[in-house]
């Protein structure tokens, strides 16, 4: 019996791997026009590429409207299959090259708006210099995130870690405090109790560990929860820093940012016997878990919290 040979003119038709990925990013933005700014590429561009893909899978991927578009039962199928080839690609390249030592290519992460400014920003400008072949994302985003289906490989989180399919390393130590402005403890008091909370201006927020108004501390007799109000509210850290400065009540806020403040005198620490953990976490997908560039940067990360305490 004669072994099978392929015919050399025989033509195999495949999805590029350059489609698959474009068509990631048309999924994740939800937009062609929205895609074709993250890629700088034209809106023709995508559109024809995406018409591309559908042809060499001959099916229709995605549902376009006039202001969005959303995926197909197939496309479901296809942007799964095109995620899982996309992180094999990448971890085949660093089996077999020095990438490793040198990292290179895209590296998409996000974390709080303010922890990202203070601390992963600097950080990141830093790593970049050091390996100028790697291209940086940063995304600042104060609501929870889902890594996998907005296309994150890594997440620094200040807080609790939830998510049970992923994977979380703590990359440093850290808690959250009480304090308010000398001044507006010199005209309400200082509370002496938790409970006195109650009768207090609290200045709260809802960021992505927290609920609303619902502060969860470890004090003399373990964990204890109190529910705070007051006239202030937001979902951003910084201004809640601000609000407080500006003697409008007590906030609970990581020591990493109220720190300066402190040492200024222009916050004092109230109830310093209680204390919330906020530790500082990188969470990543399993499947990107060993790919260099996520490895590094954590590892950089880490070092970088560590000098800077």
């Amino acid at each position: 019996m004669k072994t099978a040979r392929l015919r050399s003119d025989l033509k195999v038709s495949r999805p590029l791997l350059e489609d698959l990925s474009l068509f990631c990013v048309v999924v994740r933005k939800q937009s062609f026009a929205a895609s074709a700014l993250e890629l700088g590429v034209s809106n023709a561009l995508v559109s024809k590429r995406i018409a591309i893909l559908e042809k060499t899978l001959q099916v229709r991927l995605l549902h376009r409207t006039t202001r969005r578009v959303s995926l197909t039962d197939h496309g479901s199928v296809v942007h799964q299959w095109a995620q899982r080839i996309l992180e094999d690609v990448d971890q085949l390249e660093d089996a077999i090259s020095d990438k490793g030592s040198s990292p290179r290519g895209l590296l998409r992460l996000c974390t709080s708006s303010g922890f990202g400014r203070n601390r992963v920003s600097p950080a990141m400008s830093a790593l970049a210099r050091e390996y100028p072949e790697l291209e940086i994302q940063l995304e600042l985003l104060d609501r929870p995130v889902d890594l996998i289906a907005e296309g994150f490989h890594l997440d620094i989180r200040v807080g609790q870690v939830e998510e049970s399919h992923l994977i979380a390393r703590r990359i440093a130590e850290n808690s959250r405090i009480l304090c308010a402005s000398p001044a507006y403890l010199e005209r309400n008091g200082t509370p002496q109790e938790l409970t006195e909370l109650l009768q207090h201006e609290c200045i709260v927020i809802r960021e992505r560990d927290q609920d609303f108004g619902r502060w969860k501390l470890t004090g003399p007799q373990g964990p204890e929860v109190v529910r705070v109000s007051g006239a202030l509210s937001t979902n951003n850290g910084e201004l809640v820093h601000q609000w407080a400065i500006d003697d409008h009540g007590i906030i609970l806020r990581s020591i990493w940012d109220v720190g300066p403040s402190l040492a200024e005198g222009r916050l004092v620490r109230v109830l310093p016997e209680y204390s919330q953990e906020a530790d500082v976490w990188a969470i990543y997908p399993t499947r990107l878990g060993m790919t260099a560039n996520v490895r590094v940067c954590v590892q950089f990360l880490e070092n970088w919290l560590a000098l800077r305490k």
